[in-house]
């Protein structure tokens, strides 16, 4: 997660759980960044218990709907969270708890996009691209394409 901050300088960053606490860690870190953030599975016994376990609110003009997935049954698809980002307007929905990175636009131009993880399977990051009120790209990057950077 260092790398890639330092990597691509970002405006903001979305943590989408599990380990919430290295958001937490991350942002007093890096001050001059927005952090966005959500508790995983994995959190409920870490964090305060009534953090909000989706965010949906516009970032740089763009309304992302952001959640760790494990409420929406990710594992088994992602109709449910996709009906749910659309009820919100959303642009982006935006998940994590597969830690399987996967970056899609869907017919109707919803974004869909789940970062990966750090950790395992090489590493990999999503990166959103905002121009104009509007993603200009939305992307993954793998920890090897950081190390080249």
């Amino acid at each position: 997660m260092r790398l890639c901050l330092k990597k691509t300088c970002p405006d903001h960053v979305v943590h989408l759980g599990d380990h919430y606490d290295d958001a937490q860690a991350l942002a007093e870190e890096n001050p001059h960044i927005r952090f966005h953030a959500v508790p995983g599975n994995c959190d409920r016994f870490r964090c305060d218990p009534t953090l909000p376990q989706t965010l949906c609110y516009c970032i740089g003009g763009v309304k992302l709907y952001m959640t760790h997935g494990h409420l929406h049954g990710v594992k088994s698809g992602i109709g449910a969270l996709l009906q749910d980002a659309r009820r919100q307007n959303a642009v982006a929905a935006l998940y994590g708890h597969t830690h399987r990175a996967y970056c899609e636009k869907q017919s109707d131009g919803l974004w869909v996009l789940n970062p990966g993880t750090c950790g395992t399977y090489g590493g990999s990051a999503g990166i959103i691209e905002i121009a104009d009120e509007k993603i200009s790209a939305c992307y993954l990057v793998q920890q090897a394409d950081l190390d080249k950077m």
